[in-house]
């Protein structure tokens, strides 16, 4: 299962949206990811084309559960990556960046050896 990076972070990030906001808009989106709003509307038409997210009348955007699977799929890694390389004494800000690179292009197999390999040292 790998889908284009950049859908990805936008999945990814709306669902850090999410945990955050009442409801979240492509503004909020735009204003997180620091992109353009006609970028970003660019792409939610995308999403919204492979059934990733659905959209109100109103422009609130909500993962369909496909969406969802990816979205959390790459917060995980992002997350569990993110405090392995700190564990290892990688700086935070370097290591959100490299979890961030990472979390796209590791496989799933290759993700769970190490997420394994990680907590039978802990």
């Amino acid at each position: 299962m790998h889908y284009n990076e950049s859908a990805e972070n936008y999945l990814e990030t709306i669902l850090i949206l999410s945990k955050k906001l009442p409801v979240v808009r492509s503004v909020d989106v735009a204003a997180e990811l620091q992109f353009k709003k006609s970028s970003v509307s660019v792409a939610m038409k995308h999403l919204r084309e492979k059934n990733h997210i659905t959209v109100t009348d109103a422009g609130f955007i909500y993962l369909t559960d496909a969406g969802r699977e990816i979205a959390e799929m790459i917060y995980e890694r992002h997350e569990f990556l993110t405090s392995w390389l700190t564990s290892l004494g990688v700086p935070e800000a370097i290591a959100g960046e490299d979890a961030c690179k990472i979390e796209h292009v590791i496989s799933r197999e290759s993700f769970d050896a190490l997420k394994r390999y990680v907590r039978e040292r802990q």
